[in-house]
């Protein structure tokens, strides 16, 4: 986190602020052991950092165990029905370019009911940064499965296992032609902290899915790329600019063979360094991305960090692009000029 923020609509701080500064008086009520407490932690160390006035940061979420989140972070907060965090958010932040403007939501409050305004959202590319806790599971409502559950998942609502096949959130942001696409872990607090810097940079819409552990409902659901024994060979942490390594020894790597990508080790068949793929987070074309947001064990390692981070238009600078034009063009330039505008009649 050593670039600073540019931002010139969202006054910065006069003063240095601590993570103490965030911190709610309220007392946060999630099960001991939730992935929320971790990532409400790496929330409360990057907003300093961000260093935007504290009154200028403001959290919306929708319904779930993660959208009590704004009571749990000192800023101003808007607790929404659900799945509509994303339109909230949307207004809030055109009506005032000056905030910086948070959505904080679950797998099933943004991609089920909320899926409308998920897409649509990213599509418009507004200046907004969505976090996704994605537990793969409704936790609030007690164990139903959820748009990401595993298919054949054991739950409430498929107690012979869940015959739907799950989406893919990375994959469905690409498609929705996201322009900022990043992947954390809860049991990797200091890589989300970077991640919430790297969301807060970007111009545009950006969306964070931090995979989550559900205490209660999904407990483990992640461990197979979290546990300590393999997490270096089973995940890969991405940065731009760098080679696509992973591995304890980091002597595994991503290269693109003709169509798809695949694993080599290097030092076999011939295979270095030069073999492997350099991460370009800033390619307009989101192919490559596609591919690596994708990847899950055992085929390959899954992806972490930004995966994309292109700059587009967005649709608040369009905006106000538009309405510059228009004033410009207007005959109308004050309210008597309004007034006397169109058909008139003189009453004697």
């Amino acid at each position: 986190m050593n670039e600073q923020i540019i931002n010139n609509t969202i006054p910065k701080s006069p003063v240095s602020l601590t993570p103490e500064d965030f911190v709610s008086s309220e007392m946060v009520r999630w099960c001991p052991g939730c992935g929320n407490h971790s990532i409400l932690k790496s929330m409360e160390k990057v907003f300093p950092v961000i260093g935007y006035k504290k009154e200028n940061y403001v959290l919306v979420s929708g319904i779930g165990c993660s959208s009590r989140f704004p009571y749990y972070v000192n800023t101003y907060g808007f607790h929404g029905i659900h799945g509509r965090a994303m339109a909230i958010a949307s207004g809030v932040k055109i009506s005032n370019p000056s905030l910086s403007t948070w959505i904080i939501t679950g797998d099933g409050d943004s991609m089920a009911i909320g899926g409308n305004h998920f897409i649509h959202l990213i599509r418009r590319n507004i200046d907004v940064n969505l976090l996704m806790f994605n537990n793969q599971i409704y936790g609030l409502t007690k164990g139903q499965y959820s748009p990401t559950s595993r298919l054949g998942a054991i739950t409430k609502t498929s107690p012979y296992g869940t015959i739907e096949h799950p989406f893919t959130p990375g994959e469905l942001v690409l498609g929705a032609q996201g322009t900022f696409f990043a992947r954390g872990i809860d049991v990797l607090p200091k890589l989300l902290t970077d991640i919430m810097f790297e969301a807060a940079r970007h111009d545009g819409t950006s969306v964070v899915e931090v995979l989550q552990n559900c205490v209660i409902f999904n407990d483990g659901a992640f461990d197979y790329i979290t546990n300590r024994e393999y997490r270096d060979d089973r995940t890969i942490l991405l940065e731009h600019g760098k080679p696509m390594l992973f591995g304890k020894n980091k002597d595994k790597g991503l290269r693109w063979n003709v169509n798809s990508l695949e694993i080599i080790t290097l030092g076999e068949n011939g295979m270095g360094i030069n073999d492997v793929l350099v991460h370009d987070a800033h390619n307009p074309d989101p192919g490559l991305h596609l591919s690596l947001a994708k990847m899950n064990w055992p085929d390959f390692p899954v992806a972490l960090g930004v995966i994309r981070a292109a700059k587009f238009p967005t649709y608040d600078d369009l905006m106000e692009e538009q309405i510059q034009k228009i004033k410009e063009q207007s005959k109308i330039k004050c309210m008597d000029d309004l007034l006397n505008s169109g058909d008139t009649w003189e009453v004697e």
